[in-house]
């Protein structure tokens, strides 16, 4: 058997596509390493969502190549999105690979690396890359939303979400195996269940989901503005283990660019959906994604971007510049923009969305919020609250004591405030 070590890209969906493959090549009694040079077969699971990714992932194979010449590497596999779409092209690109397979071809991965024929083997649970009190639990694949400048239909197909019971046995098994913190994700997490149900079941699942006893906090990304619903909100401000935490994608806010995007929704909705927030009264964190240099927006739509932003901010935003992505709507849309232009807006946006940040940070010191311990580095121990989701936001950073243990719910006192990340004190 072989020593593995795997580079996962992209996104938590990729990750968990990361942590299957990994249960396959266990049951096959594989080992793992985090040294590449270490390995004997060398894994990159790629990431094919813009051009950026793509060329990350590219990147990193060749990267990884090296260690057939200069470490223990016999094997070089690429998997993933990337493989997937552009198998043909990669095989003749990139020669240094020794097997390519799609995000679908995990179970023949340990045929393949025995030099067998291609046979699958039996599902055989995840090996969690997360620490082993987190990980992500993902309900469904693929999209059937078709955002003119999105690829992930073209690359993961249309939505397919996994069977309820299916996900609260495998929420039990994560929660049995010591993990407390449970994030959703899928492409559409709101828009769970409607291929198998008829209609969206987000809501049931989240409440079988509270039922497992040793899960404390369950937390929800993903979720598309048109089905984000009063009662959608209601039920996390009401959950006794979800955290009031929304994640909304946006990507633009100007009617005009929705549309031409393809997004369903309108600036209007969007409205209604924060006034219900702040309506309601419990104190929940925002997240969004925005998108800047669709083709066609002028510079007074993205004024109208920056002016909304200013109006209802959001504690958390990710924004990134229209990349035109093949045989995607977008990219053979008229008023294309020029890089410059695109950079130039990102940089604005993000300058503003760092003015508020600090000043979403500075409004929290003073309080006591229930801190998630994760570890310690060269400053002291870090963490998060239900307000910073993994891996996307920033963290919580106290002065270090002896016997705090990582995977802690501490109570903790917001003492300063940064750009992105808080200090605090924990509470005697």
């Amino acid at each position: 058997m072989s020593k593995i070590g795997v580079i996962s890209l992209g996104c938590a969906k990729n990750q968990v596509d990361t942590e299957q493959m990994l249960g396959y090549l266990r049951a096959a009694g594989h080992s793992f390493t985090g040294d590449p040079a270490e390995a004997e077969v060398l894994i990159v699971n790629t990431c094919g969502f813009i051009e950026p990714a793509k060329q990350e992932s590219i990147n990193t194979i060749l990267e990884m190549a090296q260690y057939k010449q200069r470490g223990r590497c016999k094997t070089l596999v690429a998997t993933g999105c990337l493989t997937k779409r552009y198998a043909g092209a990669l095989r003749e690109a990139l020669p240094e690979v020794d097997i390519l397979l799609g995000f679908d071809q995990y179970a023949e991965l340990p045929a393949l690396l025995a030099g067998k024929s291609p046979v699958c083997a039996p599902y055989a649970g995840r090996v969690l890359t997360t620490p082993d009190y987190s990980a992500y639990l993902r309900i469904g694949d693929g999209c059937n939303n078709r955002c003119a400048y999105c690829a992930i239909p073209l690359i993961r197909g249309a939505l397919r979400s996994t069977p309820m019971e299916t996900l609260v046995d495998e929420a039990r098994a994560l929660a049995d195996g010591g993990v407390t913190e449970l994030t959703l994700i899928a492409q559409d997490t709101s828009g769970y269940g409607r291929d198998l149900y008829g209609r969206p079941m987000l809501l049931p699942l989240l409440e079988q989901l509270q039922r497992i006893d040793a899960l404390h906090w369950i937390r929800v990304l993903y979720t598309y503005p048109d089905t984000v619903t009063p009662e959608l909100i209601d039920a996390f401000a009401g959950g006794s283990k979800i955290v009031n935490y929304l994640d909304m994608p946006l990507q633009h806010i100007n009617d005009e660019i929705l549309h031409r995007m393809r997004r369903r929704g309108s600036r209007a909705h969007i409205e209604r959906v924060l006034d219900h927030l702040a309506a309601s009264g419990a104190d929940f964190t925002l997240r969004t994604t925005m998108m800047v240099g669709f083709p066609g927006e002028t510079e007074a739509q993205f004024q109208e971007l920056l002016d909304f932003l200013r109006q209802h901010p959001f504690d958390r935003l990710g924004a990134f510049s229209f990349s035109p992505e093949e045989d995607t709507a977008a990219a053979e849309m008229d008023g294309q923009l020029p890089e410059e232009v695109k950079a130039a807006r990102l940089d604005a946006l993000m300058a503003q969305q760092r003015d508020i940040s600090r000043e979403k940070n500075r409004a929290r010191i003073g309080s006591t919020v229930e801190v998630l311990i994760e570890g310690t580095d060269d400053t002291g121990l870090f963490g998060r609250s239900p307000a910073e989701a993994p891996d996307v936001d920033g963290k919580i950073r106290l002065p270090y004591r002896p016997r705090i243990r990582a995977g802690q719910y501490l109570p903790v006192r917001l003492t300063a405030a940064e750009d992105y990340d808080m200090k605090g004190e924990l509470m005697e």
